[in-house]
């Protein structure tokens, strides 16, 4: 009990670390308020957060800070159910805690700005209606933040080197350049929740739910079937 206390106090300061820093980073950067916030400084205002908070919190929790993430490890059969039950509701909590306090923070007016959204992760796909393509792309994503999560930072022949926590920073990085603008490359519901929850931007809610737990979901089998050491490869 006293672990799966230490990993849900951990998950909810990675997911609100998330949420808070690459939401402001979207917030603050619309240069109706005078920021100067480029696809770049999103990409790695995520990617850089990620890293330092896996690093610091993976030996608790793993790093997960996404529901798909959870949903994953478990059908890759790294996780309990109960387990994966437990972060996913500390993480959608971390997350409206974080949007919350970025609306509170910065005032309505601010953080709700046509432009801004509380940081909500919305693209042109999302604005335009495009249900199959915004699903699609966040599956891909997803996809490859979840291989590269298992590969790297479970997969025991790659675990001990460490490099685990700056290949996830650096795949959400480099999803969000490529996606960013077209479906605001969310990978994860909770991210998706946060703002959707405190600043009522639920355009499309449901893809960005489907699309990440597929993607996850796919991930894990690929490696499970593909990657999962055995026999002498252990």
């Amino acid at each position: 009990m006293s672990r799966l206390i230490s990993g849900c106090v951990a998950e909810f300061l990675g997911t609100f670390a998330l949420v808070f820093f690459g939401a402001g980073a979207i917030i603050l950067g619309v240069p109706a308020l005078g920021g100067a916030s480029s696809l770049v400084t999103v990409a790695l205002a995520h990617g850089l957060i990620l890293f330092v908070f896996v690093a610091a919190c993976g030996q608790i929790s793993g790093g997960q800070f996404n529901p798909a993430v959870a949903v994953g490890l478990v059908v890759a059969g790294k996780q309990p159910i109960a387990r994966a039950a437990a972060f996913i509701a500390v993480q959608l909590l971390a997350a409206a805690c974080a949007a919350g306090m970025l609306q509170a923070l910065l005032g309505p007016s601010i953080a709700n700005a046509p432009a801004a959204k509380l940081g909500a992760t919305i693209g042109k796909f999302t604005v335009a209606g495009f249900t199959g393509q915004v699903i699609g792309i966040e599956a891909v994503l997803t996809f490859a933040l979840m291989f590269v999560f298992l590969a790297t930072a479970v997969d025991e022949r790659d675990a001990r080197s460490g490099f685990g926590p700056l290949a996830i920073g650096m795949t959400v990085a480099a999803c969000i350049l490529a996606a960013g603008p077209i479906t605001g490359a969310s990978m994860n519901p909770a991210r998706t929740f946060g703002p959707a929850i405190c600043g009522n931007q639920w355009a499309m809610f449901h893809a960005y739910l489907i699309g990440p737990l597929v993607g996850a979901v796919a991930a894990a089998i690929v490696y499970r079937l593909f990657w999962e050491p055995r026999g002498m490869d252990r």
